[in-house]
């Protein structure tokens, strides 16, 4: 039974994860066979989409079913899509792609999250059932699957994405469908995104399919600085404060002075940032070395000045898809629509359950009442709802696709909150027209609380476990054991103080510093990537930690 077990979810034995000696071992061997066949295009997309199934079994055992079967299902209808000139034949294609896609991910990931609201808007109890596992009890005549839980596929949000980008490009004949279903499987699949991102679109990535591998010079210099400072990013900041500080603070809160509770979730945006754009980094560096580019993902995002900016620079790729994939089909910034209103008002029905206070409750329907009645007598406010309706839609749901839970709902809720609220702010701001330093301080400052502060529905466990951050900085701050704090974690606040002072280097001095390793000797590249993997695995804990945006 444990046997099957752990096939079913990953292999405990060899995980090929960017911060294990594992991966880089298999990914030694890969490059070794990548380099022998990469001038001939078809083998080395076969192969690469092998060696991709591979790294992906190794990570998430039996579900290579689901990725193999939405390679599948997308592949031939984007070839469908392309065949016909019919419009209500291409339409009805390319729903079905959507359609099957978020079934598939709302199964798996939504199942219980959907099941629970019902269950509490209709005081019902139903259970969530385990169909795949039931049927593979059932064809194998043996109990091996466990029926009465759904596990999540590492990567499903990912990779779901990036089928549908494919056949919607299609539709809006922004490409020409892939004539072969292994070279297709090869941009569903590569490994170094696979499982984390960065989101590939297919308009971008597709076209790289075809063309022959040129590996330069600068692809070799720029890869291995991306994957040495993803590395530095995940193992030395995120891995060691999350490990010696902020784990111990946020499973238990109230143990904790509020003062404390603070400074962890001013390292909690640390940790998150150095955690998810070191993957990225890496993974952006391994397509580099093997000839191909993803999209950049980070831009130094807490350099933003209000939150809209901060979105624009924190996963691009998301950010970007749901503009052009949800935010511009809904209507945009130029109107609303029906079905835009029907989304937000369960939305935000849920949101409140989840809140559970009639206070909150009664307030919110009372400022919805409001707006609608103002809404009628006046057009300003009515062209003001309908032009910000869709952006606080695609927040909130951008808020869902992180998880399984309202508290994600309502943490995207607050950010889409914090842009429309600054859409209004910047018209009478006396100070937005204005570059010095100092204004560009205090709007960098204020929008990295205003982040950082939204996240503790990020981070909580639930509802509960939030209430209890929330109680212990209203009640216990207890600023007179600061500096105990301080003192007694001050290996934690002194990286922390470094990774935030590098992150806020001017962009000239990082690209100086670039430029430098570019431009340095192979035998000084070899030593420094040897002093960073030693300075990493020694800073490196048995207690594993595994990449945030897994469980996404």
């Amino acid at each position: 039974m444990n046997r099957f077990y752990d096939i079913f979810t990953f292999s405990e034995d060899f995980p090929l994860i960017f911060t294990q000696v594992n991966f880089w071992i298999f990914f030694a061997v890969a490059y070794f066979i990548f380099a022998l066949l990469y001038k001939k295009v078809p083998l080395r997309n076969s192969y690469l989409f092998l060696i991709s199934l591979f790294f992906y079994y190794k990570t998430s055992g039996l579900f290579i079913g689901i990725l193999i079967f939405s390679t599948l299902v997308d592949f031939f209808i984007g070839r469908n899509i392309y065949k016909t000139d019919n419009k209500h034949k291409r339409l009805a294609l390319v729903a079905l792609s959507v359609c099957i896609n978020l079934f598939v991910l709302s199964y798996f990931k939504y199942a219980y999250f959907f099941t629970d609201a019902f269950n509490t808007l209709f005081s019902t109890n139903y259970q969530v059932l385990n169909i795949l596992a039931q049927w593979g009890n059932i064809f194998s005549n043996q109990n091996y699957f466990t029926i009465d839980k759904i596990i999540l596929p590492v990567g499903i949000s990912f990779y779901t994405f990036q089928t549908i980008s494919y056949s919607v490009d299609i539709y809006r004949k922004k490409l020409k469908p892939l004539s072969s279903i292994l070279d297709f499987g090869f941009y569903v699949s590569f490994f170094p995104q696979l499982v984390a991102g960065p989101i590939v679109r297919a308009e971008s990535f597709v076209p790289q399919i075809s063309k022959p591998t040129i590996l330069t010079k600068h692809n070799f210099d720029a890869g291995t600085y991306l994957i040495l400072k993803g590395l530095i990013k995940k193992m030395l900041f995120a891995d060691f404060i999350a490990m010696h500080f902020l784990d111990r603070v946020f499973d238990a809160p109230e143990m904790f002075s509020g003062f404390a509770n603070v400074m962890a979730m001013i390292g909690y945006s640390l940790q998150i940032y150095g955690d998810f754009s070191g993957y990225t980094d890496i993974a952006i560096g391994l397509a580099l070395l093997m000839g191909f580019e993803l999209p950049k993902n980070f831009n130094s995002p807490y350099k933003a000045t209000n939150a809209g900016d901060f979105w624009k620079r924190w996963h691009i790729s998301l950010s970007t898809w749901l503009r052009d994939y949800l935010y511009i089909p809904l209507g945009g910034n130029q109107k609303g629509t029906v079905a835009s209103y029907i989304i937000l008002s369960v939305i935000l029905l849920g949101v409140i359950l989840a809140f559970g206070n009639l206070l909150i409750v009664f307030s919110t329907l009372l400022i919805l009442l409001a707006l609608f009645i103002l809404s009628l007598y006046n057009s300003k406010v009515r062209n003001q709802i309908n032009t910000n309706i869709n952006l606080m839609l695609t927040m909130l749901i951008g808020g869902l696709w992180h998880g399984a839970s309202w508290k994600y709902v309502i943490w995207g809720g607050l950010n889409g909150l914090g842009i429309v609220v600054y859409k209004f702010w910047r018209k009478i701001s006396p100070y937005e027209l204005k570059n010095q330093r100092y204004v560009r301080a205090w709007k960098i400052a204020v929008t990295f609380i205003f982040i950082t502060f939204t996240r503790i529905y990020f981070r909580g466990e639930s509802m509960d476990h939030i209430s209890r951050w929330y109680s212990q900085v209203a009640n216990n701050m207890d600023w007179t054991h600061a500096i105990d704090i301080l003192v007694h974690y001050q290996a934690v606040f002194w990286v922390m103080a470094i990774g935030y002072l590098t992150h806020w280097l001017p962009q000239y001095l990082k690209d100086r510093i670039e430029i430098q390793y570019s431009k340095s000797p192979v035998f000084i590249k070899i030593a420094l990537a040897v002093l960073t993997g030693v300075i990493c695995y020694q800073a490196f804990s048995s207690d594993f930690q595994p990449f945030i945006y897994f469980q996404f």
